[in-house]
């Protein structure tokens, strides 16, 4: 097992004529290219996060928490954790016309560069809230919103009214028991759409109820939703049994890594987690979500993706927040060269990310560990 991760920097990403300082799917890009690499919608929050905290709240008393942040949150999640890896990214949500969404829509467009010609700013809507709390690896969350008008459900339910723009990749967050057609229309047009999946409310677990996943590329649920989906008695029955849905289906097994399983060309991979003392473990999901769309994109073999949908992840819980956490390549950049300087590493385990050394950046890695500046409203967008 690699020595655990630390912290960093994010990079500054930019728009389609500047990514950010490596863009891993240079040696695929050809003319006539779709102008993006990843669309997404939905509902974007406004996170604050506290941390520090000692222990969880205690009813009728007052918590200092040592420190604070806020970030947009969300769908933005995962479309930051997409932009930072230098994927050319758009985002279709709707924003309050409130601070809080003018704070949301510039620290997306300004900040991370993503694309949000297709969002829309609604008047009158106040922008949804998470308070999260961190402490002892966990997060307890408070989330507050109004109904949204017809004009938000129409922007983050169909994905701009089911005429999503033109993009290499898109990811959708499947809700049992609702059909987002803009899915059926973006696979229509060649783009390959991958899922993730919330937890069924209903108790159902009907893969029935997921109308959209006939059109999507790849599937990844957790080992708890796979087994409940499929009735099988292991993570790795339940990801061949999800073949017979979609042609490559990946279960996260938590500190067991992940597995996979590519219809297509019958090929399997496993690849155990990176030990890491989790700070917060909000976002890394979409984080591992957003490494393998990016390994996927780029063409390598399906164990590089999960090492590196897992590395990825395992940096994001090393930082706090969801989209605050996300890394980018110099995080990538640092843990490599560090991990590489340890003495006693496994060789072997080593060797199974051998293949970031062609992709980092050709500078000298930053100091590590580091810690990344966490932005709050007060103060505006960090430098």
């Amino acid at each position: 097992m690699i020595a655990p991760t630390g912290k960093g920097s994010s990079p500054t990403t930019s728009g389609p004529q500047c990514q950010a300082e490596v863009d891993p799917l240079a040696a695929v890009r050809a003319p006539g290219d779709p102008p993006w690499d990843v669309y997404l919608t939905g509902t974007v929050f406004l996170d604050i996060v506290f941390t520090g905290l000692e222990t969880a709240p205690v009813r009728g008393t007052e918590s200092w928490a040592r420190g604070m942040g806020s970030s947009p949150g969300g769908v933005a999640n995962m479309a930051t954790a997409l932009a930072r890896l230098g994927l050319r990214t758009s985002l279709a949500a709707a924003f309050g016309d409130d601070h809080y969404g003018e704070y949301c829509w510039d620290a997306l467009e300004q900040g991370e560069h993503i694309d949000l010609s297709t969002s829309r700013t609604v008047p009158g809507w106040h922008s949804p809230v998470t308070v999260s709390m961190a402490y002892e690896g966990e997060r307890t969350m408070v989330s507050h919103g109004h109904e949204p008008p017809p004009e938000a459900v129409a922007v983050a339910k169909t994905g701009v009214l089911d005429n999503p723009p033109r993009a290499r990749a898109a990811v959708a967050s499947l809700t049992p028991g609702e059909h987002a057609p803009w899915i059926a229309e973006a696979a229509s047009r060649g783009t390959r759409v991958f899922a993730d999946v919330g937890w069924d409310d209903t108790g159902a677990w009907d893969l029935a109820g997921l109308p959209d996943l006939e059109h999507c590329e790849a599937f990844l649920p957790n080992a708890e939703e796979a087994m409940r989906y499929t009735g099988a008695k292991s993570p790795r029955a339940a990801a061949h049994a999800l073949t017979e849905h979609v042609p490559l289906a990946v279960v996260t097994l938590g500190a067991e890594g992940a597995y996979a399983v590519d219809r297509r060309t019958g090929e399997t991979a496993e690849v155990p987690a990176i030990a890491v003392e989790a700070l917060d473990p909000t976002g890394a999901g979409d984080v591992f979500v957003a490494g393998f769309v990016t390994g996927t994109l780029a063409d390598w073999p399906l164990a590089d993706r999960l090492a590196f949908a897992g590395l990825t992840a395992a940096l994001s819980v090393q930082e706090f927040g969801g989209s605050l956490s996300a890394p980018g390549w110099s995080e990538i950049a640092a843990w490599w060269r560090k991990v590489q300087s340890v003495e006693a590493q496994d060789p072997t385990a080593l060797q199974r990310y051998a293949f970031l050394e062609t992709l980092l950046p050709k500078a000298a890695a930053r100091p590590w560990p580091l810690r990344r500046a966490v932005p709050t409203i007060g103060f505006g967008r960090s430098t």
